[in-house]
């Protein structure tokens, strides 16, 4: 899809297209409205903007529509309208050892246990070993620290999606 295509959209079919790059509602609601948009760079800028001034509620909502680094099943039940995306981003799980995988697995319940919410990293272009690292490692942050270092993540993947949607 083009920008102009985008632009084009209906709104409602535009904030469907966009909750495929990040589930944050008031995200979709405030960047549909900015439309019509006029380059590739203003998307992004306004995207980033956008989601640096949203509450942490909303990033909490974006973090809900992810799966768990690794969990292949809810990639193809849950997460059918991203899945696609979210397997390539996480393609480099498919070769982790079961070690790795179970250590994972451990890790994203620690996380979640201690934060409210799942693990949250780009993980385009990283290795299972690579966001096991990172896991562990973000692990003993506090949750102040750490629901910055998320909404980080979830901005580079939001930026990233939103070139898929386009070069879609």
């Amino acid at each position: 899809m083009t920008l102009s295509e985008l632009n084009s959209l209906p709104a409602p079919a535009r904030a469907e297209a966009l909750a495929k790059c990040c589930g944050a509602t008031a995200w979709v609601q405030q960047l549909n409205v900015a439309f019509p948009i006029v380059d590739s760079d203003t998307l992004f800028q306004q995207a980033q903007d956008i989601w640096h001034r949203l509450c942490e509620a909303d990033w909490r909502e974006a973090f809900t529509h992810h799966p768990k680094i690794g969990d292949v099943n809810s990639l193809k039940e849950k997460f059918a309208s991203t899945s696609q995306w979210a397997e390539g981003e996480q393609g480099a799980v498919k070769q982790a050892s079961q070690e790795t995988l179970e250590a994972l697995a451990a890790g994203n319940n620690a996380y979640e246990q201690k934060f409210g919410y799942i693990f949250i990293v780009c993980a385009t272009g990283k290795s299972a070993e690579e966001m096991l690292a990172l896991l562990q490692a973000r692990l003993p942050n506090s949750p102040e620290q750490e629901i910055r270092v998320a909404m980080a993540e979830q901005d580079k993947i939001t930026r990233l999606r939103l070139k898929k949607l386009l070069a879609a």
